[in-house]
């Protein structure tokens, strides 16, 4: 009896141990989700490029111009077969990178199943790019754009690449259609997991462009919260 008594008091222990451990991590993250990673910049000239970000409810998604002064995606990227509708007049391609099996079987928050997003959180797994061509920014969408200079910009375009799969000739990798007739999935390196997923790559991109991200950038909501760069 006991011997009983004292692993009840143990396990009681225990788990108000782990229950405030939990606690004290929930409230780390959300002090991080409102702490910026800068809180001043230096004024920039010719900040004349746009970068803007949308949020999905789950996703943060890059959108860029398809080609401006500086860069043309159509050097790099058949354009024309990102998603089965073969058109090759997109004014504007979103890069979102994240889990394969996640990204691929999840097109909205309803589609959400525990068993693909425990495994996407805690083993590690193949990742994908998901590009979307537009014609338009889409107004159906949670979208906000920022200025930057070339160099920055630029930086933003060289890390994205670097994203890519590519194969023996050194071309991307298309691996399936998208969830529109206007996207899809590109193989992608880099693996996802709890610490590192679809929000925190969108950061590591903006981060290379001189934009501001939260200190915790796991959330859609929190990139979008901190979007700022030295133009504003």
């Amino acid at each position: 009896m006991k011997f009983t008594k004292n692993l009840l008091a143990r396990c009681f222990l225990y788990k108000r141990y782990f229950f405030r451990l939990c606690l004290s991590s929930l409230a780390l993250l959300a002090i991080g989700v409102f702490i910026p990673r800068k809180w001043s910049y230096q004024p920039k000239d010719n900040c004349n490029l746009d970068i803007c970000i949308s949020n999905t409810g789950i996703h943060s998604n890059i959108i860029l111009q398809t080609k401006n002064y500086v860069f043309n995606w159509h050097e790099h990227i058949s354009v024309e077969g990102i998603g089965i509708d073969n058109s090759d007049n997109y004014n504007y391609l979103s890069f979102g990178w994240g889990d394969r099996d996640f990204y691929m079987s999840t097109p909205s928050v309803a589609d959400l199943r525990l068993s693909t997003t425990l495994r996407a959180l805690f083993l590690p797994t193949p990742s994908v790019i998901y590009i979307q061509g537009y014609q338009s920014i889409p107004d159906y969408l949670q979208v906000k754009c920022i200025k930057v200079d070339k160099n920055n910009y630029l930086q933003l375009i060289k890390f994205i690449q670097a994203t890519f799969k590519l194969d023996n000739v050194g071309r991307v990798i298309r691996i399936g259609n998208g969830h529109t007739t206007n996207a899809g999935f590109y193989d992608a390196l880099g693996s996802y997991s709890i610490l590192r997923n679809c929000n925190s790559w969108t950061a590591e991109a903006l981060r290379e462009a001189d934009v501001n991200t939260p200190l915790w950038d796991g959330l859609s909501a929190a990139v979008m919260l901190h979007l700022k760069s030295g133009c504003d």
